[in-house]
This record gives structure tokens, C-alpha cells and sequence, in this order.
């Protein structure tokens, strides 16, 4: 897999600082804009289905089609963005871009008359969600030193979670406040959005230099990508590896379902995810930081083995929390270390083209391990969804367990 990073002394033998205080600010700051962006989106995009079906009479295939399709846009563009951010050095420009996109989508869903609106502003949103990923996660990997990567990739990652489910907790009590007054909702939405763009505008700073020489020519051409070494492959080989042991969420709100939890908490089990992820994410990434990486992710792997088999087994709603939390565990044992992997092990001037392949190829994967979930689901039961998500989960960990036994051997 990767190897260990080097970590540099200082010249006066004393500790290098550690920890969320020696992190950079900019890195803070992505965080911050991260949340705000997720707290936005997610008081949108909890409500956006049941707006499209219940109000303006939208079918559930067409939303599924709808979803489909903004998110394999997204995975798309992050690979060109990612690149253009290699070849230009500008990678907090498209940041702002993507995330001023996303802002600038928000206004709509309240003004919207018709489906057209709500299809187009969807795309859009997406659009800039491709635009900013790649370089963003290039830019926290420029700006950290490599010893505090996995600490500041762990923090990015806690932030942003915390978006992540306070955004539907907020929807929750707006529609309870305006008595299910979406188009308020929506309204108020806006208002995280311009801040998350602002955060970034004032707050992030790219380092004064370029960290690494420019590629010579566009990234994605056969020369440039057969410099990425095997090492980064090796990442992207595992990541590919456990996606498909990490299925939608959306099958643990159809477990919920199956528990007899009634469907108006059947959102209370992202929360519950979200939750135990935004705990785990950075004091994983600090971890990382002390201990080889790889030690760190095959707890993560262990995690979600746990979380599919008490989800396939446990019954009742004990069985159901307790493997929701497991799953949220995993997820800040994996995600945040992943990336820091992919900064790791990527040269400094493809990082950018190394994040958009890593995100195109997980989603891609994300996608088919979704398929094979509901096809075992409705052909197995949910037993069958997650004892084959632990056998995948078991599949990943095995490999890197060789993997690692081949890099001691080399080094021996």
C-alpha cells in the first residue's frame, strides 16, 4: 500500500506541534465552508423528494433518475477539475467557482414553478459540487505539512459531517416553525450557502509558491498519468475495494424500515450515523498521523464488518442503533484516511488529477455496490445486503493485510 511518510525533524530537536491547534488555518477554514455548504445543501435536499412527489406530483422514478444523474455529473467533473487545477495552480479559484455555483442554485428551489427549475438548479449544484472537490482536497494536502495530514483531512472531515446532520435537524424544525412552509425553508437555506462562499473568499490562502513544478502537458493525457506510481493505484485499487462494501445509506433507512421504526424517525438514523462519524473522523485522522495508515483503516475495515453483521443479525431497534453507529465509526476510520492516503502517495503536481480519479472510480463503484445491495435485497432479504457487504469489507481487508506483509518483505 503506501508507504510511511516521512516525517521531518526539526532542526532543534524539539516535537513537531501536533494536533487541531498546529493544523493551518486554511485547512479550518475549508472545513467551516465544508459545513456551511452542508448545512445549506442538506435543508434542501431532505425535503427536495418528498417536494417533488407530494407537491408538484413528480413521479419516485423520476427523482431517482434525477439523483442519478446530478451525482454521476459530479464524479465526472471532479476528474477535469482536478486535472485543471494540476496544469493551472489554481486551485482555490475553482473552489470558489464550484462553491459559488452551488450558492447561486440555491435562490431557485424556493423560486421555482415547475420541475424544470428544480431539475436544472439540481444539475447545476452538482456541477459545482464536481468543480470543488478535487481541488479542494488537493488544496488541505498543498497547505498541511506531512506529518498533521491525516489530523487535517480527520478535521475537514468532522466539519463537514457535522453539516451533514445538522442540516436535516434544521429542515425538521423550520417545517415544524412555518408549519411545512417549504418555500421558507428553502429561503432560509440561501443564508449558509453566500457564508460558505465568503469563509472561503477571505479566510483560505494558497500557499505564496507553488508547492510543485506545473504538469508539462494536460494531466489526463498517457504520459502524465503513467506518472502517478503504483503506490497511489494501490490506494485506488482498495478504496475501489471497500466502496463496494460501503453501500447507500439510503439501505440503512430501508433497514429501519424492516425494524418497525415508523417512517417519521426513519431520518433519525442518518442523524445517528452522522453523529458517531463526525466523532471518530479526526481523532482517526490524529491516529493516522502516530500510527502507519493502514493500521488505522483495517480498524475501519473491522468497524464495518461489525456494523453488517449486527445490521444482519441483531434484531429490533437495539440492533438497528447500535449497527447505525458502527457504520458512522467506520466511516470516520475510512474516509478523511483515504484521502490522506491519496495525498500520501500522489506527486504534489497530479495531486489534484489523483483526487478526481479517486472520486470518479469510488463513485462509479459506489454505484454498482448500490445495485448489488438492492438486487441481494430483494432477491436474499436485507440479510443477504449485509453479510455481502462483511464478506466484501473481510475481501479488502485481506488484501491489505498482504499488501503490507509484501512491503515488509521488501524492505527486508
Amino acid at each position: 500500500m503506501t508507504k510511511t511518510v516521512e516525517t521531518p525533524k526539526p532542526a532543534d530537536g524539539s516535537a513537531l506541534p501536533r494536533g487541531a491547534r498546529a493544523v493551518p488555518r486554511s485547512v479550518w477554514a475549508l472545513g467551516f465552508v465544508s459545513m456551511l455548504m452542508d448545512i445549506s445543501s442538506e435543508m434542501v435536499h431532505a425535503l427536495l423528494p418528498i417536494y417533488m412527489v407530494a407537491v408538484l406530483g413528480t413521479s419516485v422514478l423520476a427523482v431517482g433518475l434525477i439523483e442519478g444523474i446530478a451525482e454521476a455529473t459530479a464524479s465526472i467533473v471532479k476528474v477535469f477539475s482536478g486535472a485543471i487545477s494540476d496544469r493551472f495552480g489554481k486551485r482555490k479559484l475553482l473552489a470558489v467557482l464550484g462553491y459559488g455555483l452551488g450558492a447561486l442554485t440555491k435562490p431557485v428551489f424556493p423560486l421555482a414553478g415547475g420541475l424544470e427549475w428544480l431539475v436544472g438548479a439540481r444539475f447545476v449544484d452538482r456541477v459545482g459540487k464536481g468543480i470543488r472537490g478535487a481541488p479542494r482536497d488537493a488544496l488541505v494536502a498543498d497547505v498541511t505539512p506531512p506529518h498533521l495530514r491525516g489530523t487535517a483531512y480527520g478535521l475537514r472531515q468532522t466539519l463537514d459531517t457535522i453539516g451533514a446532520f445538522t442540516g436535516p435537524l434544521l429542515a425538521i424544525g423550520l417545517m415544524w416553525w412555518t408549519a411545512d412552509n417549504y418555500q421558507q425553508v428553502f429561503w432560509l437555506a440561501v443564508l449558509p450557502a453566500f457564508a460558505a462562499v465568503a469563509v472561503l473568499v477571505f479566510f483560505v490562502k494558497e500557499p505564496a509558491a507553488p508547492v510543485a513544478p506545473r504538469p508539462r502537458q494536460w494531466p489526463l493525457c498517457k504520459r502524465e498519468l503513467l506518472r502517478l506510481p503504483s503506490a497511489y493505484w494501490m490506494v485506488v485499487g482498495l478504496g475501489l475495494v471497500f466502496t463496494l462494501a460501503r453501500f447507500s445509506e439510503a439501505f440503512l433507512i430501508l433497514r429501519a424500515q424492516s425494524a418497525g421504526l415508523p417512517p417519521m424517525w426513519a431520518p433519525a438514523v442518518l442523524v445517528v450515523m452522522g453523529i458517531a462519524y463526525a466523532l471518530s473522523a479526526y481523532p482517526a485522522g490524529v491516529l493516522s498521523d502516530r500510527r502507519p495508515r493502514q493500521d488505522v483503516l483495517l480498524a475501519g475495515l473491522g468497524l464495518l464488518m461489525a456494523a453488517d453483521l449486527v445490521l444482519a443479525f441483531v434484531p429490533g431497534l437495539l440492533g438497528l442503533g447500535l449497527g447505525v453507529a458502527l457504520w458512522g465509526l467506520h466511516m470516520g476510520f475510512s474516509q478523511g484516511l483515504l484521502n490522506a492516503m491519496v495525498a500520501d502517495s500522489a506527486p504534489a503536481e497530479l495531486r489534484g488529477t489523483a483526487f478526481g480519479i479517486f472520486h470518479l472510480l469510488t463513485g462509479v463503484a459506489l454505484l454498482l455496490a448500490s445495485v448489488i445491495a438492492g438486487l441481494l435485497w430483494d432477491t436474499l432479504g436485507y440479510r443477504g445486503t449485509f453479510v455481502c457487504g462483511a464478506g466484501f469489507a473481510l475481501l479488502a481487508a485481506l488484501g491489505l493485510l498482504l499488501q503490507r506483509r509484501r512491503a515488509g518483505a521488501d524492505e527486508v
